[in-house]
């Protein structure tokens, strides 16, 4: 199994080296319009090659997904935590109930045989 993961990421790091190399050419990236940049007298502007900004806005892109699910899936994962606690809570009364029962019961087989695994 580690062998088709190890050969699923060799595979994307060709793909992304074959990218970059596809893409070298400088753009201008700008951070506002030209005619607000005029008008403010600022101009934010960065020269850089084609594929960093595909890289960078995968990145960014695959991050702010990953936050989204995170954040919608709170829900999911309180329910859950709420699920084990009172599953946690029920197996302890069990447990409780069985020891009663077993010091009620005169018969040490039988309470042998209901006692909890351990």
């Amino acid at each position: 199994m580690k062998t088709i993961v190890y050969a699923f990421w060799v595979v994307v790091g060709l793909c992304l080296i074959l990218v970059g190399l596809a893409n070298p050419g400088i753009v201008t990236v700008r951070a506002m319009p030209e005619f607000l940049a005029g008008l403010m007298n600022i101009s934010p502007d960065i020269n850089v090659p084609l594929f960093m900004v595909i890289f960078l806005s995968v990145g960014t892109g695959l991050l702010i997904g990953f936050l989204w699910e995170w954040v919608r899936e709170h829900r999911i994962r309180a329910e859950s935590r709420a699920r084990a606690k009172e599953v946690k809570a029920l197996r302890r009364e069990v447990a409780t109930l069985r020891a009663e029962k077993a010091r009620d019961d005169g018969d040490e087989v039988l309470a042998l045989l209901d006692a909890p695994a351990r």
